[in-house]
């Protein structure tokens, strides 16, 4: 007799096989695909600062008035920033991201446009601030969840906390690297220059436009994080406070202040000079990140402190340079500065997502880059001082600040331990 019996009156139930919960197709890797918005946002900020002396040769401009534009881009990121982290973390990434971006195209066009109607240029660069910080804000925590869990299962939780500094950093370095030739060789320069930032604007909206939002899933199975969940401010003012204006601070003397300084024997490629050290810094920060991998192993505080001791001794050799007027000892500080700026931008980065809530993710992360990005008016500070100080004595001065920021780093996190992350990636 058969072991199955039929209800009356009810048929029976087909037999159905358990559901699978393994994907139907691989998992799309979107976290690099948003992060080119990134190389973007960097290609925009220094696409026009290889074109300053072009600017003050091609166009009339005074040394004040380009100085001026060049710190208008600042003014508008800093509002950009702390802007766009809240709008990401309560309307979502995705939105943010891809508004930012827009932004960032017209700013393009607008000094573009600067290249017949000088007026242009002033609003051109605002924007560039604005468009360039949102994105960094929400960019950053989009690519970062993108980058980890469950949208990208096998990706290493090293990788997805750096992945967009590292983005960046290859977009401040071909950005400048890319306008500085095109103006020197290239015909009216104020507008071609501009044009490589278009295309790669274009192609990063497109590789983007199809990623999904991440903040609804920022729940993940596991990882019980309450809606309103504590942001543990003493931390960050510990780790982040005392090293995120070096982050800036090192690049921008090794690319604004020392070719201005090493000028008198680069007579016809000062353009191309300044172009090289755009590159040169990021580049280095791209280049040490291998080195800050090994150094995640180690105790935190030869990971915080690596940082601004190689910004210190760039800093050194920066005050040699300005000394003695050799452009060779120039690059030389700027590749040194450049390897400080990665390692302290890779540490900041990782400690930001480790403590960063999901639901504050975006936000604490602009904070980090609107602290960061103070660094910029360094060789602001540098020219106003410069002519009652002189410059080699502020650098080395700088050096000895940098060497003091890694004693307070030390001094706040003597008896702190690593926290582990909130979130899984």
């Amino acid at each position: 007799m058969s072991t199955t019996t039929k209800r009356r009156g009810r048929p029976e139930a087909p037999v159905t096989a358990p559901i699978s919960t393994a994907p139907s197709a691989p998992l799309r890797r979107y976290g690099p695909r948003v992060a080119w918005t990134m190389t973007a946002s960097g290609w925009s900020a220094n696409q026009f600062s290889a074109l300053l002396g072009a600017y003050r040769t091609g166009t009339g401009l005074s040394q004040s008035a380009v100085t001026g534009l060049f710190a208008v881009y600042v003014v508008g990121l800093i509002p950009g920033l702390l802007a766009a982290g809240p709008l990401a973390d309560r309307y979502g990434r995705r939105p943010v991201t891809l508004t930012a971006l827009g932004l960032n195209l017209l700013s393009t066009c607008l000094l573009m446009a600067g290249a017949t109607a000088p007026w242009c240029l002033l609003p051109g660069r605002f924007v560039t601030g604005v468009g360039a910080g949102a994105l960094l804000a929400a960019g950053s925590a989009w690519v970062k969840e993108l980058s980890s869990p469950p949208y990208d299962p096998d990706g290493p939780p090293a990788t997805a906390a750096k992945r967009a500094g590292m983005f960046v950093s290859a977009g401040f370095a071909s950005g400048g690297l890319a306008a500085a030739l095109i103006a020197q060789w290239a015909p009216a320069p104020m507008v071609t220059a501009y044009l490589p930032h278009l295309a790669l604007a274009v192609g990063a909206g497109a590789a983007a436009y199809r990623a999904p939002e991440t903040l609804p899933a920022c729940a993940l199975p596991g990882a019980a994080v309450p809606p309103k969940a504590p942001v543990p401010w003493s931390r960050f003012r510990r780790t982040i406070l005392p090293l995120a204006p070096w982050v800036f601070a090192a690049p921008t003397i090794g690319f604004v202040t020392l070719p201005g300084l090493v000028a008198g024997g680069l007579t016809g490629w000062q353009t191309v000079y300044a172009g090289v050290a755009t590159a040169l810094a990021p580049g280095c920060g791209l280049a040490v990140q291998p080195l800050a991998r090994l150094l995640a192993t180690r105790h935190r505080l030869v990971r915080g402190t690596a940082g601004p001791l190689t910004i210190a001794l760039g800093l050194a050799v920066a005050a040699a340079a300005a000394a003695t007027a050799q452009p060779w000892w120039a690059l030389a500080a700027t590749a040194v500065l450049g390897a400080g700026y990665g390692l302290t931008l890779s540490f900041a980065l990782t400690e930001v997502t480790a403590l960063a809530p999901r639901t504050a993710l975006a936000r604490l992360t602009a904070l980090f880059w609107a602290l960061a990005y103070l660094g910029m008016f360094t060789p602001y500070v540098i020219t106003a001082l410069s002519a009652v100080f002189g410059v080699p004595a502020l650098l080395r001065t700088g050096a000895l600040l940098a060497v003091l920021s890694c004693v307070l780093f030390g001094w706040l996190n003597r008896s702190r331990r690593a926290v582990t992350p909130r979130c899984p990636g």
